[in-house]
């Protein structure tokens, strides 16, 4: 198969980048507050001294003894990179990399730009996984983090290509993203994911919506070419954790949400006088709309309009709250509703402001008794109002940044209790690690089968042709079950010791000498032949 040469140089230029690292670093990363993990730079991926051009010498000599009169340029990239560089992209493993922003690093203003809608997330994996360096891809696009998961070839490429794509779709300079930007490997990939599903990493500690959304992720993702074995499998885990964590720890006990942090903050800017009668508006009847008027109830609303574009979900709504009365009012008759609101709550999915500052400023004032104030509550990303109407005097703008003001009151106790989950993270993630270790063997283990099996068909039709055509259909069988029986116990013994998946105390280095003996012994070959695969399923994406 012909390489297009775009594609090898992007590959080559990448090999020589890494080989260029001469020393050992570290790079300090930040996830959650208060927390700086140190990760090594796996020396084998900068220091291997991996030499990526061809020498003109031996260019001639091939082509000499060939007959034909050739460049180097001409080489198959492929060949090159088989011969070169099988060390970059099989001894060292393909890396899982997070690079994401979340509330603790992140504005909403920049969060919002680079938000994908979950319609989009197939769409943004197909492109993640036609880069050149990147093998899997998922979005976990939420109000309070953007982050996109890979497997990557390279790291340091890997980052770069999807730095750069992100930049490209959003608008957002690739030296602001990198500004805001947390990056975690493999293992601190792994447990980061896990946090988040257990509600560790969420603003509101606990919370249960992001466990919801992590298996949207995985919803999402099924049969999009790309959400491959090791992402899936991530992920997958990552809901095994989050549920694992609610059902053995309480951290979920008492825990607020988004929705009930915003209705908390709503009431704490209002006189504590006008709980009870103040207008309430809620825009949007999804989610995080339903969630807004549940609590509001508890808090003892018993009326309130509701805007939505369709009135079967404030039907649904109203058919659970008998006793509250709820006002359906089309998307447009928004504004007059909003004239009439003391405060109004926004969770849409509109990618475009609902609210600027030219609509507020024609809206009737409030009364002085409700602080003559009329706030906004906008639990939206990208925001349903505008940073502008700020500006106003007669009124206050309140985004999901501003809810940490409600959360810090109610995060002490719940700290404690995710001092257990992180138990129970960790326990996790190294079955995860064992579980994605084991994958290492798989081409051997598949090589090793089908080399046995040639054999074991040849001399099995060498030996029918000897015993003629007049044997029965029974003595066949039992021949043929003969020979099965040979080659599984010839080869339970290297299948056992190609094992890595944690149930025994054989370390993944121990199993990997294994495979490699094997490749000898038997002439797999399994290094270059998944250099090959990995390379040429990247070509074909170029060339599509």
């Amino acid at each position: 198969m012909a390489i297009p040469t775009a594609f090898s140089g992007a590959k080559l230029e990448s090999l020589s980048s890494s080989a260029a690292a001469t020393s050992p670093a570290s790079i300090g990363l930040f996830c959650n507050p208060g927390r700086v993990r140190r990760l090594p730079i796996q020396k084998g991926l900068f220091n291997s001294g991996i030499r990526c051009e061809v020498a003109a010498s031996d260019v001639l000599d091939q082509s000499q003894s060939s007959g034909n009169v050739t460049s180097s340029s001409s080489l198959s990239a492929l060949e090159q990179l088989k011969t070169s560089a099988a060390d970059r992209y099989t001894k060292e493993r393909s890396s899982i990399v997070v690079i994401g922003l979340s509330i603790h690093t992140t504005p909403v203003e920049v969060r919002e730009k680079l938000a994908i809608p979950e319609a989009e997330w197939p769409r943004a994996i197909g492109e993640l996984c036609n880069l050149n360096h990147i093998e899997e891809a998922a979005v976990l696009s939420t109000c309070n983090r953007m982050e996109i998961y890979v497997v990557a070839l390279s790291q340091h490429r890997g980052v770069k290509e999807v730095t750069e794509w992100m930049s490209k779709t959003s608008g957002v300079p690739i030296t602001e993203i990198c500004k805001h930007r947390f990056l975690l490997y493999n293992n601190d990939a792994t447990q980061h994911i896990f946090e988040v599903s257990a509600g560790l990493d969420s603003l509101v500690l606990g919370e249960g919506q992001i466990l919801a959304q992590v298996k949207q992720v995985v919803k999402v993702g099924q049969g999009v070419t790309g959400f491959g074995r090791n992402i899936s499998g991530l992920f997958k885990h990552a809901i095994t954790v989050g549920k694992r964590v609610r059902t053995e720890t309480n951290i979920a006990a008492g825990a607020v949400s988004v929705s009930s942090a915003a209705v908390e903050l709503a009431l704490m800017k209002l006189p504590e006088s006008c709980h009870a009668t103040a207008r309430m508006l809620v825009i949007g009847a999804g989610k995080m709309g339903k969630l807004v008027i549940k609590h509001l109830v508890a808090k003892g609303c018993t009326k309130m309009v509701v805007v939505n574009r369709s009135e079967d979900r404030v039907s649904a709504i109203r058919e659970e709250m008998k006793d509250v009365e709820i006002i359906y009012k089309p998307l447009s008759e928004m504004l007059n509703c909003a004239a009439e609101a003391d405060v109004i709550f926004t969770s849409t999915a509109s990618e475009t402001p609902l609210f600027i500052k030219e609509h507020v400023l024609d809206l009737p004032p409030v009364a002085a008794s409700v602080g003559g104030l009329r706030l906004f509550i906008d639990i939206s990303v990208p925001r349903n109002v505008g940073a502008c109407v700020n500006e106003l005097e007669n009124a206050r703008v309140y985004n999901v940044d501003d809810l940490k003001e409600v959360v810090a009151a109610n995060k002490e106790d719940r700290l404690r209790k995710a001092m257990e989950a992180q138990a129970i993270i960790s326990e996790e993630s190294k079955q995860f690690e064992a579980w994605r270790d084991s994958l290492e063997t798989v081409p051997t283990i598949k090589k090793l089968r089908a080399y046995a099996e040639r054999i074991r068909v040849a001399e099995l039709e060498k030996c029918m042709s000897k015993m003629g055509d007049d044997i029965s259909k029974k003595t066949k069988k039992a021949v043929d079950d003969l020979s099965r029986g040979i080659v599984n116990k010839l080869l339970h013994g290297p299948m056992q010791h190609l094992r890595c998946d944690g149930s025994d105390s054989r370390t993944l280095s121990e199993t990997l000498e294994n495979m490699h003996a094997l490749n000898r012994m038997f002439s797999l070959e399994t290094d270059i032949s998944v250099l090959e695969q990995k390379i040429r399923a990247k070509v074909e994406q170029t060339q599509k």
